[in-house]
């Protein structure tokens, strides 16, 4: 998924969510679980991917993980994926399944010794962990931290966004302890620490339009982005 398309330092064409916004060269790791969310069917193709990572806030590349949701025909199809943009994202096994309501856990972890990244993805209720690689990235910043519900790109459009209704991140929800962190500059703590200066962001369209929203931050950890509308 391509990084923020940005409208403002608030507001976004293509995220809603939160980024811890820092130094170059100082994020090193960050986590996440949260709830798959049930997305509504719809007749025409609608996306939505959740997911975390590194990058892509205020940069030209993301190396990131997370599902992805498509809607079309009335059916609404799954998947999980990851992605060292802007390289190719990489589909999971079609044995991979994933299902509205499964709790995911995921991270992203930069290897200094081999100055490579690695991702890591769990459904915790289905039983599977997908991977990546170790991958090396030109021009990776490390300068920011996301947990973000997006409308990816098909080319230079940007999508409709799936209706998700709510998606939940945070052990608040998930009750998976020690989720929703990152290290930065070798310190590990809640993405909401004031000094990892959390950023928060809603999706809005070109007309300024709200089309998802975070709520506030819930003990340092947690939190949820709401739908309003698709585009």
């Amino acid at each position: 998924m391509p990084p923020r398309i940005a409208v403002d330092q608030a507001n976004s064409l293509n995220w809603a969510g939160y980024a811890d916004v820092v130094h170059s060269g100082s994020v090193s790791y960050v986590n996440a679980s949260w709830i798959v969310p049930s997305v509504s069917p719809s007749q025409g193709l609608k996306f939505v991917a959740v997911w975390v990572g590194i990058d892509g806030f205020n940069d030209s590349t993301v190396e990131q993980t997370g599902i992805l949701a498509e809607t079309y025909g009335g059916k609404v199809y799954y998947s999980a994926w990851y992605e060292f943009y802007p390289a190719a994202s990489v589909s999971a096994p079609s044995s991979d399944v994933v299902k509205p309501g499964d709790l995911i856990v995921a991270w992203v972890q930069y290897n200094p010794g081999s100055n490579t990244f690695t991702t890591v993805l769990r459904d915790v209720t289905e039983g599977w962990t997908f991977s990546s690689p170790a991958t090396s990235v030109p021009n990776a910043y490390r300068s920011s931290a996301e947990w973000i519900v997006e409308r990816p790109a098909i080319g230079n459009s940007l999508t409709q966004l799936a209706n998700f209704n709510t998606a939940y991140f945070g052990p608040q929800y998930t009750n998976i302890l020690k989720t929703d962190y990152v290290m930065i500059n070798g310190f590990q703590g809640p993405m909401g620490y004031s000094a990892f200066n959390p950023t928060s962001i809603t999706m809005v369209n070109m007309n300024h339009l709200v089309l998802a929203a975070p709520s506030p931050v819930y003990h340092q950890t947690s939190f949820y982005v709401t739908w309003y509308a698709s585009s």
